[in-house]
């Protein structure tokens, strides 16, 4: 199986939708999934995932399913510091955060991150951890336990399918790195995505085991291919 992850495009927050560039944007994915195809596509819930996967969707001429667990008001609402002003910051954008992330006893908790002092009242440890399950819950729906013991997925029913996702920047980041098994300190404060951003994991069987291995990271080609703007979440021309 090869799994997709793709962050949806230029958005608009309020109302949840997509701007005329992130419509573009999506209408050059549908383009670059159209070359090799999709099996299976899923969308979180929110608006512009829906929108960004449209296209591809109309393309192929396949459905969607839409996947509550991955929306981002999940992260928005529990994987944030929020400041004595009620401003909020993602846990991997605040400073102090990445600092500790990186730092020895932090780097030396491993799996225990969540155990440290600094999230003794922070839902950002649990919700992690909630995020992970459900999207073991998806993969094993698609043929692939996970087996925590050995850090492997167990392809009890392994395919040739090209399945794709398409959600979100900051519950990526859970689920990305609960499906690579890493810490999630490790994970968020050293990998990101843009819009329509494409992580193909490939999960190839060997002996009845899998370990999921990324061949691509935010991959924009599609975006080059169009001559669209790449402009890195709207802020750094790459």
């Amino acid at each position: 199986m090869l799994l997709f992850y793709i962050r949806h495009g230029d958005p608009i927050y309020n109302p949840d939708s997509l701007t005329p560039r992130g419509q573009r944007q999506a209408e050059a994915l549908a383009k670059r999934f159209g070359v090799y195809g999709l099996d299976r596509i899923f969308t979180s819930d929110s608006t512009r995932a829906v929108l960004t996967a449209k296209p591809t969707c109309e393309l192929l001429n396949l459905p969607h399913t839409e996947c509550p667990w991955a929306n981002e008001g999940r992260a928005w609402d529990n994987m944030c510091v929020i400041y004595e002003s009620g401003h909020r910051e993602y846990v991997f954008e605040d400073p102090a955060m990445r600092e500790l992330f990186v730092s020895n006893e932090m780097v030396a908790l491993g799996y225990d991150w969540g155990t440290h002092e600094a999230f003794r009242d922070s839902t950002i440890p649990t919700c992690v951890a909630a995020v992970q399950q459900d999207t073991d819950a998806f993969l094993a729906s698609l043929g692939y336990r996970r087996d925590p013991a050995r850090h492997v997925y167990i392809a009890e029913n392994p395919t040739e399918e090209r399945v794709a996702l398409f959600a979100h920047q900051a519950i990526g980041t859970a689920i990305l790195s609960g499906i690579l098994d890493m810490p999630y300190p490790q994970y968020c404060t050293r990998f990101d995505m843009g819009h329509t951003g494409v992580t193909a994991i490939e999960f190839r069987e060997k002996n009845g085991i899998v370990i999921p291995r990324v061949l691509q990271l935010s991959n924009d080609s599609h975006l080059y291919r169009e001559g669209l703007p790449t402009v890195y979440q709207n802020r750094l021309p790459l």
